[in-house]
């Protein structure tokens, strides 16, 4: 039996790529073994507040003698940290808003990178080392080498480097582009490159939530 955490963050609850991504493969990690658990959090419906401290940055045992946060403030981050640290898989579905992540997704990732509990430190290793995280990102325009939007994209970025490189998770990026093709006159030619890459994407989220559902951990490229 395994836990998946699955958090969606995009402002459009009916045609979002990244959430229809992100329920397949939480769909497919469900069905993959008897007992899998899926924890939904819907980050804009029940958006987080802004981390309420700036000791809260770091584990009790880092702080300064003087910090004195909010004890409601803490007991949430440390509830976010505990669904966190039970989670046997990550899932975070996101689009690219203004080049840059949702806020409400940046709120959570504020509360949940502790060093010194989730993030290294002199007093901590990374309880979370190894432990899988899927990155499912939608990109309203082409963000391909060569193109004007190249280099453009600050959210997944972010996101590798804090739950990979800080956390140690093994970060696995599904990506699909060009979304809004259909909407947007500039990119009239696009559409039919970004209905492939979109269904490529939800192929490659059945895949993977299946694999890691029954506990197979090695990402097929």
């Amino acid at each position: 039996m395994s836990t998946l955490l699955h958090l969606d963050s995009s402002a459009d609850r009916s045609t979002s790529r990244s959430r229809a991504i992100t329920a397949a493969f939480a769909s497919a990690f469900r069905d993959a073994e008897p007992g899998n658990t899926v924890v939904h959090r819907d980050l804009h419906a029940d958006p987080l507040p802004h981390l309420a401290d700036a000791s809260l940055h770091w584990a009790a045992r880092l702080r300064s003698a003087d910090a004195r946060p909010e004890p409601a403030a803490e007991d949430l981050q440390q509830r976010l940290i505990a669904e966190l640290l039970e989670a046997d898989v990550l899932l975070l579905g996101f689009p690219l808003y203004n080049y840059s992540l949702p806020s409400s997704l940046k709120a959570w990732l504020d509360h949940i990178h502790v060093p010194g509990q989730t993030a290294p430190s002199a007093i901590s290793g990374a309880p979370l080392t190894g432990r899988p995280a899927v990155l499912v990102t939608s990109r309203g325009g082409d963000y391909d080498n060569g193109t004007v939007n190249e280099g453009r994209d600050h959210a997944t970025p972010v996101l590798e480097l804090i739950l990979g490189e800080e956390m140690g998770m093994a970060v696995t990026v599904i990506t699909t582009s060009l979304t809004l093709a259909s909407s947007v006159p500039a990119l009239a030619g696009q559409t039919g490159r970004s209905e492939s890459e979109y269904a490529h994407a939800l192929r490659l989220a059945r895949d993977l939530g299946e694999r890691l559902g029954s506990g197979t951990t090695t990402p097929r490229r």
